[in-house]
């Protein structure tokens, strides 16, 4: 019986569908994996990224990526390190933080090199939640020529609680502080309680509305923002804020941050529109 099942497996699926876990060394001794699920050659490759602090088993991408890749298309999912090695679970709000955005961009910048180095010269870069976030940083400073468009599923600035941000700023630029090496707690996004070095903390603070927003218009690739009415994790005025700029934006009714349930085919039929258009655009 084993030996029929993988016989099937082996002739049921096209050549190209097999899965494979990469790594990279990031930084001296921090180890970062993703998970490569191969697709037609045709198509443009999708870079898969997970929310604030979770991995790529997070069920939204992860569901999206089979979904995807069922599709045809080529999926890359990392798990970002986060300062960890080879970190393989979700990382606590109240565990002591070490990495900042920049740190974020520079690993999604080196998974758009491995993908280019295995042949993929069209990218479309998907988000989920702080995952848009910082694909959207990665956007703003410099990307690869390869990467073509951008889906941000449930984007979400930083949010900071009832800390006045400029003040938060300040403080948090205050050069006493770094030098002392201290450690600062604060309501960060999805995290009530987020114990950062202030340097790392800054570097997400400073992604408010006004910046994101920014970015979002200013997007040096085509761009599609997927958002749920129904999302109690955004700011009241958010999708309206989104659709005041005229980004291409699309809302499905009833669904909440995580596009669950029903809402995950929702959200994998209008990536699925996006994608092919973009199989459609002459390359660069």
């Amino acid at each position: 019986m084993r030996t029929f099942l993988l016989c099937l497996l082996t002739f049921g699926f096209p050549t190209w569908a097999h899965a494979e876990i990469a790594q990279l060394e990031m930084r001296p001794r921090i180890i970062a994996s993703a998970e490569y699920l191969a697709g037609q050659r045709d198509k443009p490759a999708v870079l898969l990224l997970h929310g604030f602090l979770q991995t790529r088993e997070f069920p939204t991408v992860a569901t999206l990526a089979q979904g995807l890749h069922d599709s045809g298309y080529a999926v890359l999912s990392p798990t970002l390190s986060l300062g960890i090695p080879n970190r393989r679970q979700s990382l606590a709000c109240e565990a002591v933080h070490r990495h900042g955005m920049d740190d974020d961009i520079d690993e999604i910048a080196r998974w758009v090199d491995w993908l280019k180095s295995r042949g993929h010269r069209s990218i479309v870069l998907i988000g989920h939640s702080f995952g848009s976030l910082q694909l959207l940083a990665y956007l703003s400073a410099d990307p690869d020529k390869s990467v073509k468009g951008f889906i941000g599923a449930s984007l979400i600035e930083t949010q900071v609680g009832a800390s006045p941000r400029a003040a938060l700023i300040a403080r948090l630029e205050n050069p006493v502080l770094s030098k002392k090496g201290a450690l600062v707690t604060q309501n960060l996004s999805l995290c009530k309680k987020y114990t950062s070095a202030p340097h790392g903390l800054l570097s997400y603070v400073r992604w408010d509305q006004a910046r994101t927003l920014a970015a979002v218009k200013i997007s040096p690739v085509t761009i599609q923002l997927i958002m749920g009415d129904a999302d109690n994790m955004i700011e009241q005025n958010w999708i309206r804020s989104l659709q005041h700029i005229q980004t291409p934006l699309v809302v499905i009714p009833g669904a909440n941050h995580f596009m669950d349930g029903k809402n995950e085919f929702d959200l994998l039929e209008h990536t699925l529109v996006f994608l092919n258009r973009m199989d459609k655009a002459p390359t660069r």
